[in-house]
C-alpha cells in the first residue's frame, strides 16, 4: 500500500521578503487584470510551487495532504480574488428537512423552537435544534475527515465480533490510538485537526467530456484518461493539477439532488464516482481534497448497496469502497460530498479560489460546510 510522507519537519513559513514578493505579484497581476483566462498566470504558479511544502511530513501526521495550505495556495487564490469580473459560486445545497437523506446515518430533522422572550426585557429570540440520533455531518454538503476511514490487512468475514484491534488508519495510527472505545471520539484525525482548506480549485465537466452532454448515470467511472481528457478540452492541460489544489468534478448527478426530495429521493441509491486509476492519479498530484455532485466518491452501480451488483472494474479485492480507502486511509485527502458543481460548470469557472471550511468539532469524522468558488466565468 502507498505510504503517506513523513520523516521530516514541516516545511518553514515563508519568509517575511516572500510574502511581499507574493503580494507585489498580486498587485502587478490586478493591475494587468483583462479578459477571462482560464488559468493563473505562469509567474503566478511558478511564485506558488516555491512556496508550497514538499515534504515528506513528520511521523505522528495528522493533516495529510493539508499540509499543503499555506502562503503558496493563498498566493495562488489571491490572483483569483484580484479579477475585476471574479464572482463567488455557492457549492453547498441548501439544507431543509426535505431535502435528500443518507440511508446510513440517523434520520435529518431540524426542529423549529418557538419564540422566546425574556422577562423583563424588550428582546425576543428564535432557535432550533437537531431530532435525537440526527447526523448532520454525513448529511448534505459534506467533509470527510481523514479520520473517517480504516483498513484491515485482509477483509473481514462477517463472523464474531469485528477485529477492530487490527484496524489503522492514516499515518499507521492504530484504533486504540484514534477510537478505543466504542462512544470515544476520535482522538487522531478528527475533523479540528484539519486547517481551513483556502486555495485553488479546478473544475472539471465530465458531464460535457465524458458523458457527451448527458448526465452520468450510476456506476459509470471517471478514470485518470478522463480526467486528463478534460483539462486538455477546457484549457487546462498546460496547468495541469497543481500540487494543494481541490478537484471539483461536474457529473450531472446533482440534478437528481431534488427538494423535496427526502427518504424517496433516487439521489442516495446510486451514483457515478471515480475508478481506482483516477484516485491513484490525483493522489499523485497531491490535491487537498476531491469532491462530486455525488453522495459517494466512489461509483455505486444501481444495486450495489444492496449486493446484487459487483464493484466497479479495476477495484481491489476486499475495499469495495477503494477511493475512499485511498485517498484518506493512504493520501490524507478528503472527500467533499453532493457538492453543487452544475452552476459554476453552466458558467465555465474552471478555475477558481475556493474556501472550505468545516467545523472545528473536536473528534468527528465529518462536518457540515459551505465552500464557494471565487472566479471568473466565461472561461475556455
Amino acid at each position: 500500500m502507498v505510504q503517506p510522507i513523513r520523516g521530516q519537519r514541516p516545511h518553514p513559513s515563508p519568509r517575511p521578503v516572500a510574502l511581499a514578493t507574493s503580494l507585489g505579484l498580486l498587485a502587478a497581476f490586478a493591475a494587468l487584470a483583462g479578459p477571462a483566462a482560464a488559468v493563473e498566470p505562469a509567474s503566478v504558479l511558478e511564485a506558488s510551487r516555491k512556496l508550497v511544502p514538499t515534504g515528506p511530513w513528520p511521523a505522528g501526521d495528522e493533516r495529510g495532504m493539508g499540509n499543503l495550505i499555506g502562503a503558496g495556495t493563498h498566493l495562488r487564490c489571491g490572483w483569483h480574488l484580484s479579477q475585476p469580473k471574479a464572482k463567488a459560486y455557492e457549492l453547498s445545497q441548501v439544507r431543509s428537512n426535505t431535502m435528500p437523506k443518507s440511508p446510513f446515518t440517523g434520520p435529518y430533522t431540524t426542529q423549529y423552537k418557538p419564540t422566546s422572550v425574556l422577562p423583563g426585557t424588550a428582546h425576543a429570540f428564535n432557535s432550533e435544534k437537531y431530532a435525537a440520533d440526527a447526523e448532520p455531518a454525513q448529511q448534505g454538503t459534506q467533509i470527510d475527515a481523514i479520520g473517517h476511514f480504516a483498513y484491515f490487512d485482509k477483509p473481514w468475514d462477517g463472523q464474531g465480533a469485528p477485529p477492530l484491534d487490527g484496524a489503522r488508519y492514516y499515518g499507521g495510527f492504530t484504533q486504540q490510538q484514534v477510537k478505543p472505545t466504542p462512544d470515544s471520539p476520535l482522538l487522531k484525525l478528527g475533523m479540528e485537526k484539519a486547517p481551513p482548506l483556502i486555495t485553488t480549485a479546478v473544475l472539471l465537466d465530465a458531464k460535457a467530456e465524458v458523458g457527451k452532454g448527458q448526465s452520468l448515470k450510476g456506476g459509470d467511472l471517471i478514470t485518470a484518461a478522463h480526467i486528463q481528457q478534460m483539462l486538455k478540452a477546457q484549457g487546462l492541460a498546460k496547468r495541469g493539477i497543481v500540487p494543494g489544489d481541490v478537484v471539483l468534478i461536474h457529473t450531472g448527478w446533482g440534478d437528481q439532488w431534488k427538494d423535496p426530495g427526502g427518504d424517496s429521493s433516487p439521489y442516495y441509491t446510486q451514483g457515478p464516482g471515480l475508478s481506482y486509476d483516477a484516485a491513484q492519479y490525483l493522489g499523485r498530484a497531491r490535491i487537498v481534497a476531491i469532491g462530486l455532485d455525488v453522495p459517494f466518491i466512489d461509483p455505486v452501480a444501481e444495486g450495489f448497496l444492496q449486493g446484487k451488483a459487483a464493484p466497479a472494474a479495476g477495484t481491489p479485492a476486499g475495499l469495495p469502497f477503494a477511493v475512499h480507502h485511498h485517498m484518506l486511509t493512504q493520501m490524507g485527502i478528503h472527500h467533499l460530498e453532493s457538492v453543487r458543481t452544475a452552476e459554476a460548470a453552466a458558467a465555465r469557472v474552471w478555475t477558481s479560489c475556493t474556501m472550505l471550511l468545516p467545523l472545528r468539532t473536536a473528534g468527528a469524522a465529518g462536518s457540515a460546510i459551505r465552500p464557494v468558488a471565487i472566479g471568473v466565468q466565461g472561461q475556455r
